[in-house]
């Protein structure tokens, strides 16, 4: 791993999917350049960050960002990465795994592709109240669902920094064997939302691909946070 002193207070996963700590219950969540800027602002957020049993390097800025800070040549590892894994090991395995998140809509795309592509895989979902924050009682509520089946895998997509922070405040009171915060997973993977080819992704280029389809949602994340990223890196490159 990369220490936490040599990449801006973070540790990455560096090792191959499936390298996990040993542990019965694992964190796992993804950084970018744009949850590291968010996070910067938002300490709750930082401190579920930093509490990750597994943090993956999840952006092409953060594979180039601990080149420069730490000279280590190391591999992004997306949420679908993790997504595909998880569900190829419990596929093996005759595993369960829970969706937290999304729509009912998105949630049964998801059951009927893992039902073909996955077909030794048990699955349930949950679709929580789409609001800011959830009472105690939504809290509640969520937990009672994912704890009735006790999955090997939980899948959190509720977006960042909302996922992670939740699950954060509320990962003691789930019984499950890994909790994974991916996101657009969710999107791709029912397909509600194209990911950029492979040609793209290879090239490192999937953050402009998505920025081209969808202008008015990710100019901000990659064109206002991208150069206060960069500011980040240099500051602590010359100044630590």
């Amino acid at each position: 791993m990369i220490s936490t002193k040599n990449f801006l207070e973070y540790s990455l996963f560096t090792k191959k999917l499936g390298d996990f700590p040993s542990q019965s219950k694992i964190l796992i969540n993804t950084i970018n350049q744009y949850s590291y800027c968010i996070a910067q602002e938002d300490s709750e957020f930082k401190r579920a960050l930093q509490a990750s049993d597994v943090l993956l390097p999840d952006g092409i800025g953060v594979v180039i960002g601990a080149k420069f800070l730490t000279g280590e040549n190391i591999k992004k590892i997306a949420g679908a990465d993790v997504h595909h894994y998880l569900l190829n090991d419990l596929n093996k395995k005759n595993g369960s795994c829970f969706y937290l998140g999304s729509s009912d809509e998105t949630l049964k795309k998801i059951t009927e592709r893992i039902k073909i592509e996955y077909p030794n895989v048990n699955i349930h979902s949950y679709s929580p109240p789409f609001k800011q924050a959830f009472s105690d009682d939504d809290n509640k509520a969520i937990a009672d669902e994912i704890n009735m089946y006790k999955p090997d895998v939980l899948f959190v997509g509720m977006t960042a920094p909302k996922q992670e922070k939740w699950v954060f405040s509320n990962k003691n009171q789930l019984d499950a064997g890994i909790i994974c915060t991916i996101g657009a997973v969710f999107d791709f993977y029912a397909e509600t939302v194209k990911r950029p080819s492979e040609f793209w992704i290879s090239l490192g280029l999937e953050w402009l691909v998505r920025l081209v389809k969808e202008p008015s949602r990710m100019w901000k994340r990659y064109l206002y946070y991208g150069p206060i990223y960069i500011h980040y890196l240099l500051n602590r490159k010359f100044t630590t």
